[in-house]
Formats: structure tokens, C-alpha cells, sequence
């Protein structure tokens, strides 16, 4: 907090700054959760444009920070109860935590294999992953999830990337072994498969009466998990627990920024290339054609409920510029790759032009950047979007002092007027 001189008839009079808002917390959620009740399907209104992120449900709007936790705890309602279903509660005295260090594997590794079918080199292949094991009971059943950690050279304690599939999702694990970042491999499928079968996977064994729910629901709770176990090792687990960042890409992408929107202990959320069901707003890419929207989505992802909107999305409550928004106060990177139309980047665009404005009503619009880049494989960042990457690691995860105003893509010129007159205000 910074203080502010005024000079007044030859007197010096000091003012207090208003606080930032904080990087990141030290709960789940900071808030009190709430269920915002809205009307039954066949009676909600339709809303062409996208919702308005700072009204209240009882019409009343954030005019201040201190607003936003409430604000916020209503639109994780609507997403929960509209799209993915309810986040299971998971009290800490149900879980333990170990880490087992590294041992030379019995049988030869396996040879990685490309999709030109040739061999090639893993960037993992010549480090040695200690297992983070962390291990849930609930309801008289048990859920394992064993995450490989990748630790620098000494005692930490070191900040942390929460790998989607692997220790860095799809980034280059160079980018944070040479920042000295600790990298932790999120196996997802031990919570819930790729394409779910509804009431047989891991987690319903816990929780037999959330069949219903979303990967997106179930996926971010696994790995709220894991940092529990962190909590729980406490030093012994070598983590900067307030510099925690977690990354995906393509449905790896959705789930990273379901992770960082629902946990807020997460200080940096990365989504690669999310697409439709990600960071896209349902009510845009209704407007693109052939592109993931909510009547042709992967409903393993998501509840079967909200295929009821899927001739109708404009009767949602809830879109995904404000699924991108419950990340603020904390750093948000989005990283978009228009060469592929299935992810629908224009109606990302869109989305991120919108959810900024969150940030920039509090002063802190640096914390949210988005970069689309043509001209790359998907999920295979290239080397002219690294400097973006690395700012916001350095920022966010190291604390150092760098640029990170970041609003790139010159590809599209749409006109955001008629979906946000609310932004004018």
C-alpha cells in the first residue's frame, strides 16, 4: 500500500492508496458459497448478448473489489449448477499425503514414439520424478492419485506447475526447470477418464451420489486435492504453496481453467488453446458454424442437463467470459491457435475482451493477457508466444518485476459492442 502526499493551504496531509487485491489466497475458496435460484427453464429469459459479469442476481451491481467475492460466488453457482455439476467438499482429515522418492525402474524405459511413427527424444526421458501420493477416503472407498514430481537441484522451497498428463501439460518443461519451478504431473485419469462412463469411474466410488456430474467438475477437484497434499507435507513437500500455477492444453486447457477458477490458491492459471467448452462464450459460437458449442460438445464433460440449451443457449444464466473471470483477482494467461476452427477462437476472443473487463474495473488488468498465434501446430506453443509465457511466470511465480499487458490477436476485428453493452458502463 503505497501512501499519497497532498499539500493543502501550506499543510502536508498523507492518504492512504487503496490496497491491491491479492495475488492469490491461501483457501479453496475465500468466499461463502451461495445457490442463486433462477426461474424454471421453460420461464428464463433469454439474453442475446453476454451476461453482465458485475450484476448481482438481485439486480444490484459491484461498484467495489470488496463486492466481487459475492459476485463471484454467484456465478460459480450458476456454472456448477448449469454446466458441470457440484464440485465435491473434501475435508483435509480425509486425506493423507507421502512423497516416495525416485527409484531406477526394473524394466527399460519405454521408447517414445511420434506421429511419423519414428522415435524420438522425451524432454522428461533423463529426469528423475519423485511420486507425490495422495490418497482420499470417503464413504468407506479410496481414491489414489500418483503425481510424478520434478524437483530442482536443492531444498526448495521452490514455486510449482501443476502439469496437466505431464509435468509441464504442453509447454516445454525448459521454460521452468531453468527458473528453477518445481513441476507436478497431474494424472487426471485417476479421478475420472478421457470420456467418462457415468457412475463407473474413481471418483463416484467416493461420491455415488454425483454420477451426474462433469469431468470438468470432477478433474478440478482432483487436483484442489493434490494441493491439499502439498498443504498437508507442509516443508516436507518442497512447494511455495502462494506461487502455484497450473497449465493445459486443448481439453487439458479447459480443465486447467476450470482448476484455477475454482481454487483459489491457484496464483497462475495458464489455458492453451481451451476452445469451445473453455474459454469460448457458448452465445458467440453459436454464430460460427462447425465449431464446439453446447449442442455437439463432449457431454462426458459436462452435465446432461445443459443439453436442454442447446437450441436455445441464449437462455443461459451464465457464460464463459464469466468462467474466465472467477480466476480474478489471480493471473490468467490464455493462449489461442485460430489455424484450427474447432476451437472456435474468435468466440475466445470475445470471451477474454469481455472477462478483462473484470480485471480492469479493479486496476489490475495486467493480470489477465490473452495471445492468439497462428501458424503452429496445436498444442505445440511456439517460440514467438514464449516471451508472453515467460513474463507471466516470472511475475506471477517468481515475483519479479516485468511487463505483462498482453492483448494479442490481430486476426480478428469483431465487434464487441453488441455483446457487451454493459462494458460502456
Amino acid at each position: 500500500m503505497q501512501k499519497v502526499l497532498f499539500f493543502v493551504a501550506g499543510l502536508v496531509l498523507v492518504s492512504c492508496a487503496r490496497q491491491e487485491p491479492p495475488l492469490v489466497y491461501g483457501v479453496e475458496n475465500s468466499g461463502n458459497p451461495v445457490t442463486v435460484t433462477c426461474a424454471p427453464f421453460e420461464e428464463l429469459a433469454a439474453q442475446p448478448e453476454l451476461p453482465n459479469p458485475f450484476m448481482f442476481a438481485n439486480g444490484k451491481a459491484v461498484k467495489k473489489f470488496q463486492q466481487w467475492e459475492s459476485r463471484r460466488q454467484e456465478i460459480l453457482s450458476l456454472i456448477q449448477q448449469y454446466e458441470v455439476g457440484t464440485k465435491p467438499e473434501t475435508s483435509k482429515d480425509c486425506i493423507t499425503a507421502e512423497i516416495l522418492p525416485w527409484q531406477e525402474p526394473v524394466t527399460p524405459r519405454p521408447v517414445w514414439i511420434g506421429f511419423d511413427g519414428k522415435p524420438f527424444h522425451s524432454p522428461y526421458e533423463d529426469m528423475h520424478p519423485d511420486t507425490l501420493v495422495v490418497t482420499i477416503v470417503e464413504n468407506g472407498e479410496t481414491l489414489a492419485i500418483h503425481c510424478p514430481v520434478y524437483y530442482p537441484e536443492g531444498d526448495g522451497p521452490f514455486p510449482a506447475v501443476i502439469g496437466i498428463g505431464q509435468g509441464a501439460g504442453s509447454l516445454s518443461p525448459g521454460i521452468f526447470r531453468s527458473r528453477n519451478i518445481a513441476m507436478i504431473g497431474y494424472p487426471f485419469q485417476e479421478v475420472m477418464s478421457h470420456t467418462q462412463t457415468r457412475g463407473n469411474e474413481p471418483i463416484n466410488r467416493l461420491y455415488p451420489d454425483l454420477e451426474y456430474i462433469g469431468a470438468y467438475s470432477a478433474w478440478p477437484w482432483g487436483i484442489s486435492r493434490v494441493i491439499d497434499a502439498l498443504e498437508i507435507l507442509g516443508e516436507s513437500s518442497k512447494v511455495d504453496l502462494s506461487h502455484l500455477a497450473v497449465t493445459g492444453c486443448s481439453f487439458a486447457g479447459k480443465m486447467a481453467l476450470f482448476a484455477g477458477a475454482f481454487d483459489e490458491r491457484i496464483a497462475l492459471t495458464i489455458a492453451q488453446e481451451p476452445g469451445g467448452g473453455g474459454v469460448a462464450t457458448w452465445r458467440f459460437s453459436e454464430t460460427l458454424g462447425e465449431v464446439e458449442r453446447v449442442k455437439n460438445t463432449n457431454y462426458s464433460w459436462f452435465i446432461e442437463d445443459m443439453k436442454r440449451f442447446s437450441d436455445c443457449v441464449e437462455k443461459l444464466p451464465v457464460d464463459h467470459h464469466e468462467l474466465c473471470a472467477l480466476v480474478c483477482p489471480r493471473a490468467l494467461l490464455v493462449f489461442g491457435n485460430p489455424d484450427y476452427p474447432w476451437l472456435a477462437d474468435e468466440s475466445g476472443y470475445v470471451s477474454c475482451s469481455a472477462a478483462r473487463k473484470v480485471w480492469e474495473k479493479f486496476g489490475i488488468a495486467d493480470r489477465m493477457g490473452y495471445s492468439f498465434q497462428d501458424k503452429h501446430g496445436h498444442c505445440a506453443l511456439p517460440e514467438s508466444q514464449y516471451p508472453e509465457l515467460e513474463a507471466f511466470i516470472d511475475r506471477f511465480l517468481l515475483d519479479r518485476p516485468v511487463e505483462t499487458i498482453c492483448t494479442k490477436a490481430p486476426m480478428f476485428s469483431t465487434d464487441l459492442a453488441p455483446w457487451m453493452s454493459w462494458a460502456a458502463d
